[in-house]
């Protein structure tokens, strides 16, 4: 489990991706990042612009990832290429604070900026919501965007509004996303949890 409070931003340093024309192949993606690995073990978790991934080599200063293919179709991660820039978290520790939400690295669809106006000390972002989305997302709500846990400052039909302070601009790479760009989107679990047990159970179970 994570909160969506970045620990740093790394860099891609190394892809193995699959050739054109190979279908359900995974890649292997290297990041450096100097705090994350720093306490890093085998088999860590670690939050790569919100996609949980597994540590499958560790190097100085880097980590190593198998991607599966599932991974590749739902999120953004397909898109990095080397030099581009990653929020990092650990695993949240039993007993750490939570200073996020709650977050599960399991990105739900992938958005795209679309507008971003910015203010006196910080940004005001409008992100494109896959329409599956929509009815998991509430104004004051939480949202995941990049591995960043947000608050939705408003919210539309198929769009939602975020506003960065000064703080996520300069320590995460929400910074320097451009209108276009693609975003990792994780809606908060209570909503899906709520969904499903009024799907299921029509409501209180006694």
């Amino acid at each position: 489990m994570f909160t969506g409070i970045v620990e740093e931003v790394g860099t891609v340093i190394a892809i193995d991706a699959a050739p054109d024309g190979v279908p359900d192949r995974d890649a292997r993606l290297t990041v450096r990042g100097l705090l994350v690995t720093s306490d890093a073990a085998l088999g860590d978790s670690i939050a790569v612009s919100g996609v949980c991934l597994t540590v499958a080599e560790l190097g100085t200063g880097t980590f190593t990832a198998d991607v599966m293919p599932e991974s590749l179709r739902r999120t953004a991660l397909g898109s990095l290429v080397v030099g581009s820039p990653v929020n990092l978290e650990r695993a949240v520790r039993a007993g750490g604070r939570l200073g996020g939400h709650v977050v599960q690295g399991h990105v739900d669809g992938v958005g795209h900026i679309l507008s971003r106006q910015p203010g006196p000390r910080w940004d005001d972002v409008v992100v494109a919501l896959p329409s599956e989305l929509a009815g998991y997302v509430a104004e004051k709500g939480s949202i995941t965007v990049c591995g960043v846990s947000l608050t939705v400052t408003h919210v539309g039909a198929d769009w939602f509004g975020v506003s960065l302070i000064p703080t996520t601009l300069t320590a995460t790479t929400l910074g320097t996303l451009a209108v276009g760009d693609p975003v990792n989107l994780e809606v908060d679990v209570i909503a899906k949890y709520v969904e499903r047990l009024l799907a299921v159970g029509g409501g209180v179970r006694r």
